[in-house]
């Protein structure tokens, strides 16, 4: 099975999918205009809106190459809303021009531009809902069985293997190096492999070392599954996230940011397991119990993904690899799936691109004796070096880069050991301070364990957070300078930072805390629904698996830091950590109003 995993399936070929294939005199009766009802005619403009208000900076490198204007009306149309006149050779090159100078479009830019618009005339269908309900295994696994899952394990590791209750959290610094390393390996390992391998590899990495861990007889062994199956669970979000917003239209890509609700309902499946395995059995079976339930289901998801569902290769990809001819084929294969008609072929992508700039050479394929060579080169600076290839796209990386970071350092600095907050109920409890004397003698007899009612508040935390990827997926296509990608991550941000202020400040209850955990986890999957969506939209999609891992790859690299943190920071380890997050949550807010760019509406690369 390993081998089916690793070689590829036969190429695609549109011989495969006879029957889709529209003449494109054709193509405006299926289109997205045509359906939508909005089939005006579209007028060039002859002001200078047209070149001088599109930043030279734009035209050489960023990733969303449509002009921002002004006028909300015509935001994010452009090649979304053709008349009949416009689907003629001429047309499509005319309009794979808008929002740059001609001369800038190399034929990779101008070739994805057709891909978009092939895709967005197909629509969303039958592929796109189960493309929609696979990658969100990735994003449920995230929280199933990684931070989330780990976090309701740790005061059971700490009752069966005798380590207190501060030094047990080392065992998610295992769980983040395998995180960080995975996020990293198979973030650049999808521009390289292919986004199909490392779809189908993370999740079977994940489950295997997720049931392993169920065996584990020492806290040594239980680390090191948890960092393995953090090498699988890291590569999830990058890959599941770029390989979704590939086959994506571009009116619907608000459902990039709605993939974000798989996340708070693993967190939620996470939490009722453990309130009826860890709460109603012995310390040492029932966290065991636990991990290996959510090590099958995730197997589970694997098994579906790779034997039932026949995954395309992303188009883009394909195309910056130099093969053309499967990139239609796989445009081919989602008309067929969707059951509507395609007007793409290799002859209208040469056509309309035939005077294409100068631009990165569309890589062929190589000889045998030479793709280990290759792959093993790919994975260097030269990979990185576009995303810096001009001022405001290597600010904007940098900036993004910045953000993932600090979240990644703040956010595991509360949710990792939110449970563990939860068990205090609020400052000066009784348990509390018998904690804190466990915890600084280094014993372990008094560490608490964690009651069924931190579980049951554990799971409402989870409840309140999936309306938040609901409100987000709705606020990040609106025209407000609060709302859309940018606004409403920095929004969301900000509450994230203040309430975890209020939390520490105002919650001396078990039900403040309650109530507290609940607003923080609605805010935080609203920023993390809009960031995974946000980031993708930034890169261009050769290097996209590249600059969405490397952002994951700092983001669970400065987590890595959290658990050290948190055990040797002095006082009962409380109070302190949540002040931490809540200021490094508030620099991203800052990191995030200073990022350049908005996606909304715009043409991704």
């Amino acid at each position: 099975m390993l081998g089916a995993l690793w070689t590829t399936r036969r190429a695609e070929s549109v011989d495969d999918y006879l029957g889709v294939l529209i003449a494109l005199e054709e193509a405006h009766l299926h289109g997205h205009s045509y359906r939508s009802g909005r089939r005006t005619e579209f007028e060039e403009s002859s002001s200078v809106e047209d070149d001088a208000e599109d930043d030279a900076e734009d035209d050489d490198g960023i990733a969303v190459r449509t002009k921002d204007r002004d006028d909300d009306s015509d935001e994010g149309t452009g090649m979304l809303e053709m008349s009949a006149a416009e689907y003629s050779i001429e047309g499509l090159r005319r309009e794979v021009r808008r929002g740059g100078k001609g001369e800038t479009w190399t034929a990779y830019e101008m070739k994805s531009k057709l891909i978009n618009k092939a895709i967005q005339d197909i629509g969303m269908g039958r592929y796109n809902w189960q493309l929609f309900t696979l990658c969100g295994f990735g994003w449920f696994a995230d929280n199933l069985l990684s931070t989330q899952g780990v976090s309701l394990t740790l005061p059971s590791l700490s009752a069966e293997f005798g380590v207190s209750e501060k030094s047990i959290r080392y065992t998610t610094s295992a769980l983040f190096v395998g995180l960080c390393f995975g996020s990293f390996f198979w973030g650049l390992g999808s521009d390289v492999l292919g986004r199909r391998i490392a779809f189908n590899v993370t999740l079977l990495i994940t489950s295997v070392f997720g049931i392993a861990s169920a065996y584990a007889p020492s806290w040594g062994w239980v680390c090191f599954f948890y960092g393995a199956l953090g090498f699988g669970v890291g590569g999830n979000l990058p890959v599941d996230g770029a390989l979704f917003l590939e086959f994506l239209p571009d009116a619907s890509s608000s459902l990039l940011t709605l993939l974000s609700i798989w996340w708070p309902i693993g967190q939620l499946c996470s939490s009722i397991f453990a309130w009826f395995f860890i709460a109603n059995w012995p310390a040492d079976q029932g966290w065991r119990h636990f991990v290996m339930t959510i090590g099958i289901i995730t197997f589970v998801m694997f098994i579906v993904r790779f034997f039932v569902f026949h995954l395309f290769e992303s188009p883009k990809y394909l195309l910056s690899r130099g093969r053309q001819a499967e990139a239609v084929a796989v445009v081919h294969g989602i008309a067929f799936r969707n059951n509507k008609k395609t007007w793409l072929t290799e002859e209208i992508l040469d056509a309309v691109a035939v005077d294409a700039a100068p631009g990165p050479r569309l890589t062929r394929k190589l000889k045998p004796t030479n793709i280990l060579k290759s792959k093993l080169a790919s994975f260097s600076a030269e990979r990185l070096r576009p995303l810096f290839r001009t001022r405001k796209l290597g600010l904007t990386t940098a900036l993004i880069w910045f953000c993932w970071a600090t979240i990644g350092l703040g956010y595991p600095l509360f949710n990792a050991f939110l449970p563990q907050y939860l068990s205090h109920g609020g400052g000066g409890g009784g348990d509390t301070s018998s904690t804190s004397t466990s915890t600084s003698t280094s014993t372990t007899t008094t560490t608490p364990q964690l009651t069924p009612e931190t579980y049951r508040n554990y799971a409402i935390t989870s409840i309140a957070g999936v309306p938040g990827s609901l409100l987000a997926a709705y606020a990040v296509d609106k025209q407000s300078p609060f709302l859309g990608r940018r606004g409403t991550l920095a929004m969301s941000t900000l509450v994230s930072a203040v309430f975890l202020f209020l939390f520490v400040r105002l919650g001396t209850s078990p039900a403040s805390q309650l109530a507290f955990s609940c607003v923080e986890a609605f805010a935080q999957n609203i920023m993390y629904g809009v960031l995974y969506a946000f980031t993708p939209e930034i890169f261009p999609a050769p290097v996209r698996g590249a600059g969405t891992g490397v952002a994951s790859f700092l983001n669970r690299a400065t987590g890595l830091l959290a658990p050290v943190i948190a055990a040797t920071i002095p006082g009962d380890g409380a109070t302190t950590p949540i002040y931490l997050s809540a200021a490094l949550i508030l620099a991203a807010f800052g990191g995030m109003c200073l990022i350049p760019i908005e996606t909304r509406g715009r043409q991704r690369l």
